[in-house]
């Protein structure tokens, strides 16, 4: 494993995704044992995407946490998508890890709400009632957090939830990613958090393995802390950490 750090930003190089998502589990779950000895309850949120699995699939495995008092969210949707679709990000968490873990409680975004500013609205109090201590994410190919895509990427967004349009860049990634067979069948709308309500977690952990996005590591990095450039935000933040394998960091 190696080391490094740019700004505030510490970043962990693994040789494989096995070996990443072990040690972001590791991290993620010392740091909720650690917090729940100072507070009643724990609230994370989670990202959905198959460059989450292995993290995932280790924090499942790991029988230390007392998720009984845990609060889990999610930090993204698709709009006109129905949660029981298998591609939902509703759906696809829950078969990852919520349904397979005794959560306190699971906050599911839904997407399919008759009236999405209202779903917008409730979401945002949820946050607001429960803020975020730790917050699990990754990087897209074109530098996204959540549907940050750079077009709708503010760095002071006013908004802690809000609709998205998404660029053509993430939607196929969709595709990439196996999700979706082919870019028509990618929503063209999401609902997301934005950048201000990820960043106010007091812990990020951001999960970042594959040769797909060796680019994007490569700007969040050394490009200059711009919108352009969504991710670079992470550098600001004062504890967070970047997982990384030999392929997403074959750049830097």
């Amino acid at each position: 494993m190696k080391l490094q750090v740019v700004d505030n930003l510490i970043i962990k190089i693994h040789k494989t995704r096995m070996l990443l998502g072990a040690e972001a589990a590791l991290m993620v779950c010392a740091k909720i044992n650690h917090l729940l000895t100072q507070q009643e309850y724990v609230n994370i949120i989670f990202a959905a995407a198959p460059s989450q699995n292995e993290f995932l699939d280790a924090l499942v495995e790991s029988a230390n946490v007392d998720w009984r008092r845990v609060n889990a969210f999610h930090m993204d949707e698709y709009i006109e998508l129905p949660q029981q679709d298998t591609r939902s990000f509703a759906a696809f968490l829950n078969n990852k890890i919520f349904k397979l873990l005794p959560f306190r409680t699971v906050n599911f975004i839904n997407g399919n709400a008759s009236d999405i500013g209202a779903e917008c609205k409730r979401y945002t109090k949820l946050l607001a009632q429960f803020p975020a201590d730790i917050v699990c994410l990754g990087i897209g190919e074109n530098g996204h957090l959540a549907f940050n895509d750079p077009h709708v990427a503010y760095f002071n967004d006013q908004s802690m939830v809000k609709i998205v349009k998404l660029d053509a860049a993430c939607r196929q990634q969709q595709v990439n990613d196996g999700c979706f067979a082919e870019l028509s069948s990618v929503p063209a709308y999401a609902i997301t958090l934005t950048i201000p309500a990820l960043m106010a977690g007091k812990y990020i952990y951001c999960v970042v393995p594959g040769k797909n996005k060796a680019n994007a590591v490569y700007n969040t990095l050394y490009c200059d802390i711009i919108e352009e450039y969504p991710s670079t935000i992470l550098r600001k933040h004062p504890n967070a950490v970047l997982f990384l394998d030999k392929s997403s960091s074959s750049f830097i």
